[in-house]
């Protein structure tokens, strides 16, 4: 094994790795150092899931089970780039893509009817949602800004929109009948196994059976009703046209993969209600599925011409919707895994409560967040700066992050035991010993979930709080509800440990609305908090205050530590990342910002370091940290626009900074020997590097692929100079 892996995903940050890496590789070898790659994109992970219908030489590991592996172990230095969560549109398009290119894959069977196509399905919906991030967070999430970035940020504050008193933006949400109110928990005693199980009037099906839970674990079980929710959107369709504002959902179906699918395809329902009322058989026919979004669905009645008036005539009647791409007119409601709350939502705070219409300008929006869980957090943040205007980033502190993510922990973990009730009944999970934990009375059509979270992870989530809190010394803020029952169960954790440790008046118990205003009151007085928080916020937490103080998520620091000794190194999110290609492909300029993957390789480097009593790699971490100052200082990050420096360019710069520090430093006089010849290179060959790297632009480039480039392909495009790759190899 590798000293430090790297991953291998999709989209943007895959297109810079192939800029990138080799220069990784190259500098780390100097030091001794070996940097691999595990393959944990979504076209890797399709094909390492159908071995038997590859021809020999197309066969791939399944680096994803070994990572997974490997990160129980005290051994694991993985820098993780950001994946594709994929959706069923996305599943969809990546099978036939590889098709295309020769792989005799299985189609994805959208309703499966025969045993094989049922297993080939269930093979399939193991790569959906958030398939990669439970298998390798065996830890607990610490997030923050690097210091470096957070004062660059300081000094050079983005735009931020105006917030006015009077804008319409609002949250709305169900005021009952959705997860947050039906939310029952549980703290196990002991050990034990159990089973889920729907009783009616015709008798018992068993809905799961075979779950397994330690002593301690904290088990929730929750439903959204179906006729609340769709009561709830009918209205706030209703409600929106008469406000005069866009009409836009946010939640997250790429995480919530079986859950928010299906909530998504009952707001496309809604929108569209009087289309699937008349049309309904018809629509069935054409294999119309509304979780698949708007543009599935035009696409499937594209020809029918009374469909399509109808369609057109009924989205003419409704509010207006927030759009994903006005100029292409893409909705909100077009593909499931646009639908990305802690992107969307901290986009529209950010632009003063603004967001796109399909007339192509701004407007006010109704932001429809059905579960009550977290929507009070964008709610109070609305409110917030409705009342003081908005945030100024040169001033503003900044708030931290602590989350609870070890071992599949809180919702996101729930896709195993989530359920879209075929008929009424009453839910119930039955442990071993035949006792009813948890049961709730549902309707036909009914989501009902259970989550857990288990007691190691926990302890240890609220033992790196403290120690986080000891290091930064500043407000630290536990965002709990006491009145919602699975925080409930927290709270009778997280008090005792506090209290044990002697710090429990260094830290406040919140709900997470109370929290918000809390942190935003903190940081506008240009101080500092740590947020620490369960999963789903963390998820929330981590693009919301990011974005607002830096311009985006992709610059936070984000490290996992391993509960058994191992290091994770997340490098920022990708929600951008589609976009990025396709200006790519359309002009060759490639926008995405590795500031992400200069952060986390520096921190990796130092968990090398100390780990392994490794010197050198000591050295050429503290010489990242001086490469990434470089960057920021010198403006060297990549520019949106085509003729314009881009992320390749952020690449030589980077070497440059890199190579510079390590011959300047006075730790290693071999390492300073080996890299002063190289800076010297990179120095003398600046303008006929940075000349090389600027003819690429403007053109078309063929990647061979979007889910599944071709690797030759892909480093001609990204390794345009060859200058460079002379003097790095």
């Amino acid at each position: 094994m590798s000293d430090i892996i790297y991953t291998k995903v999709d989209e943007a940050p895959e297109l810079a790795s192939a800029s990138f890496l080799p220069i990784i590789q190259k500098f780390a070898a100097a030091a001794g150092v070996s940097v691999g790659t595990k393959d944990i994109s979504l076209a890797g992970r399709i094909l390492a899931t159908f071995p038997e219908h590859l021809k020999e030489e197309q066969r791939q590991s399944d680096d994803l089970a070994e990572l997974g592996r490997l990160v129980k172990t005290a051994e694991a230095n993985v820098i993780k780039l950001p994946n594709i969560s994929a959706s069923v549109p996305q599943l969809v398009a990546a099978v036939k893509e590889l098709q295309t290119q020769g792989y005799a894959l299985p189609d994805y069977p959208e309703s499966p009817e025969t045993d094989a196509e049922k297993e080939i399905r269930a093979k399939y919906d193991t790569l959906k949602g958030s398939a990669v991030n439970p298998v390798l967070r065996e830890g607990n999430s610490d997030r923050r800004a690097a210091k470096a970035v957070k004062t660059f940020a300081q000094n050079n504050p983005h735009r931020m929109g105006d917030w006015s008193a009077d804008s319409k933006t609002r949250v709305a949400s169900m005021s009952g009948g959705d997860f947050f109110s039906n939310e029952v928990s549980a703290t196990l005693d002991k050990e034990t196994g159990a089973k889920i199980v729907l009783e009616t009037a015709s008798g018992e099906t068993v809905l799961k059976d075979g779950l397994s839970y330690p002593a301690g674990t904290v088990v929730d079980a929750t439903f959204m009703s179906a006729a609340k929710l769709d009561a709830f959107l009918a209205e706030e369709i209703e409600k929106t046209k008469a406000e005069g504002t866009l009409f836009s959902l946010h939640m997250k179906a790429t995480m919530m993969k079986v859950s928010d699918p299906i909530i998504f395809g009952h707001a496309v329902k809604a929108y569209l209600a009087p289309v699937f009322e008349k049309h309904g058989d018809a629509l069935k026919e054409l294999g119309v599925n509304p979780n698949s979004g708007l543009g599935a669905l035009m696409a499937n009645v594209a020809g029918n011409d009374e469909i399509m008036a109808d369609i057109k005539a009924c989205m003419d009647a409704r509010p207006p919707m927030y759009m994903v791409d006005s100029d292409k007119g893409i909705t909100n409601l077009h593909v499931p895994s646009d639908v990305i709350i802690d992107a969307s939502m901290p986009a529209l705070i950010r632009a003063g409560g603004k967001g796109w219409g399909p007339d192509g300008q701004e407007a006010d929006a109704n932001c429809v967040i059905p579960d009550n869980s977290y929507a009070p957090v964008y709610d109070e943040a609305i409110n917030f700066f409705k009342a003081n205007g908005k945030l100024n980033p040169a001033t503003a502190g900044t708030v931290q992050n602590i989350g609870l993510m070890a071992q599949k922990a809180e919702e996101y973990g729930s896709h195993p035991t989530t359920f879209e009730l075929a008929e009424a009944g009453t839910v119930k999970m039955i442990l071993d010993d035949g006792t009813v934990l948890h049961s709730h009375k549902v309707e036909a059509g009914d989501i009902w979930r259970s989550a857990s979270a288990r007691k190691a992870p926990i302890e240890d989530w609220v033992n790196l709080a403290i120690d986080r809190q000891k290091a930064e010394g500043c407000r630290a803020i536990f965002w709990l509800d006491e009145n919602r029952a699975h925080d409930a169960e927290l709270i009778a954790y997280v008090k005792p440990i506090l209290e044990a440790k002697g710090v429990a008046d260094k830290f406040e118990i919140m709900a997470p609305r109370e929290a918000t205003r809390a942190s935003l009151e903190t940081i506008t007085k240009g101080e500092n908090t740590i947020a620490i928080t369960g999963n789903v916020l963390r998820d929330y937490l981590t693009d919301l205050f990011p974005i607002l103080e830096l311009a985006t998520s992709a610059k936070m620091l984000s490290i996992v530590k391993l509960m058994n000794g191992g290091g994770l190194f997340e490098t920022g999110a990708g929600g951008s990342a589609p976009k990025h290609v396709q200006q790519l492909m359309e002009e060759n300029h490639l926008r995405w910002d590795s500031l992400g993957e200069f952060c986390a390789l520096g921190e990796s480097l130092t968990f090398l370091a100390d780990a392994r009593d490794n010197a050198k790699a000591r050295v050429l971490g503290e010489a990242v940290d001086a490469a990434t100052q470089g960057i920021l200082d010198n403006d060297r990050s990549p520019s949106r626009k085509v003729g314009e420096p881009d992320n390749r360019d952020s690449h030589y710069w980077f070497a440059r900074y890199w190579a510079e520090a390590l011959a300047a430093q006075g730790d290693d006089a071999e390492l300073a020997s080996h890299f002063a010849p190289i800076a010297k290179a990179l120095a003398e060959n600046e303008e006929k590097i940075v000349s090389e790297l600027a003819a690429a632009q403007g053109k078309a480039v063929d990647l061979g692929g979007y889910y599944h480039t071709d690797d030759a392909k892909t480093a001609a495009v990204m390794r345009p100079s060859e200058t460079l790759n002379n003097i790095i190899g």
